[in-house]
């Protein structure tokens, strides 16, 4: 299912919104394909049917797990809007993390032979936040990914400062001065820069 967009800040754009790759659920589905086959090749054959039983729980359990596995891929989303990157999973008990963009250090990927083959890897991403490094595995063109994540970090960098340079539109001095200091703690202003922007706040009383 998609990422509800109800669940979106007022002004927050959607540029992405990912399931995992296909490969999540492919090998359940070939265990399901071998074990029908088998199955029916059982059947067609004549085998005694207490072996016809015992592949048919087989089958049915395969079948589970390939529903099971394909829920999970449909309630998955990795999401990047203009703001932040969201990851969410789960059918009926949830789970989830949000990363502000702003607190995006570092972001690569790793890919095995076979995953290049598919065009798929697992993304790391490094943040300012409380958990340091979160790993996010069987993300569809993990390259691509990356960019797009800078590309937005950088857009929202500059949504930030132009924020900054408008005028205050009637701002309080302690409002201008707590987005100032709002500023320089998500490192879009360095504490020379504060200071200066201070400063200058300070000189217009």
């Amino acid at each position: 299912m998609a990422f509800p967009s109800r669940l979106l800040n007022q002004g927050e754009e959607m540029i992405l919104d990912l399931r995992p790759h296909w490969s999540f659920f492919a090998l359940p589905a070939i265990v399901l394909v071998v074990a029908l086959g088998v199955l029916l090749a059982l059947s067609a054959a004549g085998w005694p049917e207490w072996l016809q039983v015992v592949a048919a729980v087989a089958t049915l359990a395969a079948l589970v797990r390939f529903v099971l596995r394909y829920a999970r891929w449909a309630s998955t989303n990795f999401v990047i809007t203009s703001d932040r990157l969201i990851h969410r999973r789960g059918v009926i008990a949830k789970e989830g993390i949000e990363i502000p963009l702003e607190r995006v250090n570092t972001v690569f990927f790793r890919q095995s032979v076979l995953e290049r083959v598919l065009r798929c890897g697992d993304l790391v991403i490094e943040s300012g936040g409380e958990r340091g490094r979160q790993a996010f595995s069987d993300i569809p063109r993990p390259s691509l990914v990356q960019n797009e994540i800078y590309r937005q970090i950088e857009d929202n960098q500059q949504r930030m400062v132009s924020g900054r340079d408008r005028p205050s539109g009637g701002l309080s001095l302690v409002e201008q001065l707590e987005r100032l200091d709002e500023l320089c703690r998500r490192g879009v202003l360095t504490r020379a820069e504060f200071e200066a922007e201070k400063a200058q706040l300070l000189e217009r009383m």
